[in-house]
């Protein structure tokens, strides 16, 4: 799933983005002092990171400029959230390495666009090499899975489904968050084409191993070893 980096020490604004980021589908990881920041960046690489420009102890700038002094951090899109509206302090931020720049107070649909907007620009960043949830493990570089060593033929809807259940393990992912997620907003799809592909998804896994993908009734499915409880049979 996508990571979003939140760096904020307002409280009313750092849920205002946590809650409608999450909305959107994406993970957030969210920070209030300077200090922690940098290592925080540096331990979950988000895709894109929220900044603001005035915090405690190090300043929105200062992190700007120190992360993209870093080889493995400087290609991560940089929004800078300030209340600062002059544009000789847009010049500012945007040349200390920010990619976008808003001004507080922001309109809450235009930073969402923005965030996949610049989501879209960034390269993507391979943090990890394979997932494993129980006896099946997804290698990320070859794109290929496997379950109890032998190898699962999955199409690319399928592959992009499981890879967003094995991200995070036992969460629960509406349809229209997978819908999102793994078919994008741009094309039109019924909510239930979800089942259809999860079915697909079960009968392919299941050849080799138990069923772990649960079903949890109108709302939607997670990936956990307690599958043997759905709320409804597929």
């Amino acid at each position: 799933m996508t990571t979003v980096m939140v760096i904020e020490d307002e409280e009313a604004i750092g849920i205002l983005l946590k809650y409608n980021l999450e909305k959107e589908g994406y993970t957030v990881v969210w920070e209030t002092s300077g200090n922690r920041a940098l290592a925080m960046v540096e331990k979950c690489c988000p895709s894109v990171i929220l900044l603001d420009w005035m915090l405690p102890e190090l300043s929105g700038i200062e992190i700007c400029r120190m992360i993209r002094n870093k080889p493995d951090l400087k290609e991560i899109p940089i929004i800078m959230l300030t209340a600062r509206g002059e544009e000789e302090d847009k010049i500012k931020g945007l040349t200390a390495g920010a990619d976008d720049y808003v001004t507080k107070p922001f309109s809450v649909p235009e930073l969402m666009a923005r965030v996949k907007t610049n989501i879209r620009r960034a390269p993507e960043l391979v943090t990890e090499k394979e997932y494993v949830f129980e006896d099946i493990r997804m290698d990320l570089v070859e794109h290929k899975v496997f379950r109890n060593g032998n190898y699962v033929h999955l199409g690319p809807t399928e592959f992009r489904l499981l890879k967003m259940l094995m991200e995070s393990p036992g969460k629960v992912f509406s349809r229209e968050v997978l819908l999102k997620n793994v078919w994008g907003n741009n094309i039109y799809v019924e909510s239930r084409t979800v089942d259809v592909h999860i079915r697909r998804l079960r009968k392919s896994l299941n050849k080799f191993g138990p069923d772990y993908i649960r079903t949890i009734r109108a709302t939607g499915y997670a990936i956990d070893n307690n599958s043997v409880l759905n709320d409804e049979t597929e």
